[in-house]
């Protein structure tokens, strides 16, 4: 897949999911392309967190209100209740602390867009089936060694992990891409196997303050 691709995940089953004007904060925002079609699409009021200085620079130039840090590190600069959205887009993964960062995004939010490469996904099971061996990051771009990915899951992984810490699963919307686009193909039957992303929409009422 080419990077632009890469970076575009998801995009649409997002716009679609957030109602107009919503208050949402994108945690690993990048260079915050979503943030801006949903302030276009959706008239959103729009945060970002991003950790590399080229992200928050280039989210600047754009007039997006996002700060540098590092989401491991926590979400104490937020209230409970902060956001309609928190958006966890291609993120959760890369993370070193999966559980806190998590758990932060629940308190702060009314709801929390989770999105990652399934691990379950049968081209991956297939690759290690065949050849024994991790298969290229479980987007397709780089080798184990060569990757920040830290945790590799499944959507059954998710849904087993929301169940047993009370998160309750608003919506699950799996999917995989469309040719080389980055359009999402949804995924209804069996998509443990048959998407190569996982799509959830979590209720983080019960968690505010």
């Amino acid at each position: 897949m080419e990077t632009s691709i890469l970076n575009t995940i998801a995009y649409d089953l997002i716009i679609d999911e957030i109602p107009e004007g919503a208050r949402v904060l994108d945690l690993g925002c990048g260079d915050g392309s979503l943030l801006v079609q949903l302030q276009k699409l959706k008239k959103i009021d729009g945060y970002g967190v991003e950790i590399s200085p080229e992200g928050v620079s280039a989210c600047v130039e754009k007039g997006l209100y996002v700060y540098q840090g590092d989401i491991d590190d926590g979400l104490s600069d937020y209230r409970g209740n902060s956001f309609d959205y928190v958006i966890l887009n291609q993120t959760l993964h890369f993370t070193k602390r999966p559980r806190f960062v998590l758990a932060e995004t629940m308190r702060i939010c009314r709801n929390a867009i989770v999105s990652f490469p399934n691990l379950g996904y049968w081209k991956n099971r297939l690759h290690i089936l065949l050849k024994g061996s991790m298969p290229r990051n479980t987007s397709g771009e780089r080798e184990w060694f060569n990757s920040s990915n830290m945790h590799h899951l499944s959507i059954e992984d998710f849904r087993l992990y929301c169940g047993l810490n009370d998160y309750p699963i608003k919506r699950e919307r799996h999917f995989s891409l469309k040719g080389s686009s980055a359009h999402s193909k949804p995924v209804g039957f069996f998509p443990n196997f048959f998407a190569h992303f996982a799509f959830f929409v979590l209720d983080g009422e019960k968690f505010t303050e």
